[in-house]
């Protein structure tokens, strides 16, 4: 066999390889995110198909990627440990929870967005945290693991001692944000209280009796990562390819947003079908200097340390890359 022969041959025994290796790897995921403009990233990279377009860069042609809607992170939690949910779009506590529970098997994969959380009440005798007592109800998105009743905690510790950090879990009930926007409009179930998130949080103050009582950033001491992403060692393993193309498609939605945030303020209406809310009301919330989309994670390392402090997990990360892939390397995020 001649050199050029041998060429050939090698050429093609290579791209063999190279398909192989591509074929190896998943056909299609699947993606998990809740409600709101927080999740503008992800409705970027669904309607403009980014994950796909960076698969097939990589050579991993016909990535297809299912979109989930879900109302809270427990479902969400539930399909990254079986594997039914490849990438969700969650609060830091939920991350951290799943963290600790598979000894550092699933983390971040990057963050996503920082925004105030705002808790809200329609009760008059509420005026700060400590008022709330056993008249109240208040609606988060999952009792105890969402990110909104992770700050319940923070500041019940901060503000009646540290063994009291559950004192407001018994008031707490698990609503989706556009239940919890009905249920807070018409008193259901009980609901006066909702630790709410844009654009419901626009609405919802507007209500008769509506005040805000804290924030997350508030309680937080500074803007922090509000949404963050998710996903499995193992599932990053076996699928470096697609794993890359959706971390490559996440940062080319964030960018594009903050290029032209009139075009995806309009995208997200269309997107979430939303006949509430005008172009200008979502071009307002997204261009508010406490809100960012990011990659870099912020106050996340805080959260998990106080996490640890309270027992609700066993262990203390030091350094936010503990709970992170090393794909944010260089961001300098806490």
């Amino acid at each position: 066999m001649g050199p050029a022969a041998r060429f050939v041959a090698l050429a093609a025994v290579l791209s063999f390889a190279v398909a192989a290796e591509a074929r190896a790897e998943v056909s299609e995921i699947t993606v998990a995110q809740q409600y709101g403009v927080s999740f503008l990233p992800l409705m970027v990279m669904e309607t403009q198909e980014l994950a796909e377009k960076h698969a097939q860069k990589t050579g991993l042609s016909g990535l297809k990627v299912n979109w989930a809607k879900v109302a809270g992170p427990s479902v969400m939690n539930d399909g990254l440990i079986s594997n039914s949910i490849h990438f969700a779009a969650q609060g830091a506590p939920s991350m951290i929870i799943l963290w600790d529970k598979t000894r550092g098997q699933i983390k971040g994969v990057a963050a996503m967005t920082t925004y105030p959380l705002y808790l809200i009440t329609r009760n008059p005798d509420v005026k700060t945290i400590k008022d709330f007592s056993a008249a109240d109800k208040i609606a988060v998105p999952s009792v105890k693991i969402s990110t909104q009743a992770i700050m319940l905690q923070m500041a019940a510790a901060a503000t009646f001692g540290e063994k009291e950090y559950a004192r407001f879990d018994p008031l707490t009930i698990s609503l989706s944000h556009p239940d919890a926007v009905l249920a807070f409009a018409n008193n259901n179930v009980g609901v006066n209280a909702h630790f709410s998130s844009s654009p419901f949080y626009e609405r919802e103050i507007k209500m008769p009796g509506a005040h805000l009582v804290t924030t997350n950033y508030e309680i937080l001491g500074g803007p922090a990562t509000a949404v963050l992403v998710t996903a499995g060692a193992k599932f990053r393993e076996a699928n470096p390819r697609a794993y890359q193309a959706f971390f490559d498609g996440l940062r080319e939605a964030i960018d594009t947003i903050n290029q032209d945030k009139r075009a995806a303020a309009r995208l997200y209406l269309e997107a979430a079908k939303d006949t509430k809310n005008s172009v200008e009301d979502i071009l307002q919330i997204i261009s508010d200097k406490d809100y960012a989309f990011t990659l870099t994670p912020q106050k996340v390392l805080k959260t998990a340390q106080f996490m640890a402090q309270i027992g609700s997990v066993k262990q203390t990360p030091t350094s936010v890359d503990e709970l992170f892939f090393p794909e944010i390397g260089g961001l300098k995020g806490d």
